[in-house]
């Protein structure tokens, strides 16, 4: 599935929630659901800079040439948005990533809704998925 095919099923997801409540909900679910991160992955290194809670998220490229991520957070609806982002940029190649930003997270209504903290948190995350999709580009160019 493409990120373009999986920013629009989540946004489907989102839009057919009659509240926020609802989508607070479906957020913290999302997290739950996150696969345990390594705990030799929860570095200083892989601290995202900018959150109010503690994030992680790594990145490792696959043989194949898409770019598996893992990702945790300390805070529960935290963990939820890592999740989100992961479940569109995960398993996709570093010119994918970089190709399509991430305006689902406007459409999703993110932005008018979580406190500005998280908000920025939330950008900060995708700078972090972005900044490894960037480094996996040069090195797969350095490759050729």
């Amino acid at each position: 599935m493409t990120i373009s095919d999986k920013q629009v099923q989540l946004i489907d997801k989102f839009q057919s929630m009659a509240d926020w409540e609802t989508r607070y909900t479906a957020i913290i679910k999302m997290g739950k659901a996150l696969p345990e991160m390594p705990e030799d992955y929860k570095s200083d290194d892989n601290l995202v800079k900018g959150c109010q809670s503690r994030v992680w998220i790594f990145a490792k490229l696959n043989d194949n040439g898409t770019v598996k991520f893992y990702g945790d957070s300390e805070a529960m609806i935290v963990r939820g948005l890592v999740a989100v982002l992961l479940e569109v940029y995960s398993g996709q190649s570093p010119d994918e990533i970089l190709e399509h930003p991430p305006q689902f997270i406007k459409e999703l209504g993110f932005e008018g809704n979580l406190s500005p903290s998280r908000a920025n948190g939330l950008h900060s995350m995708v700078k972090q998925i972005q900044y490894f999709a960037t480094a996996y580009k040069a090195m797969l160019q350095m490759q050729k």
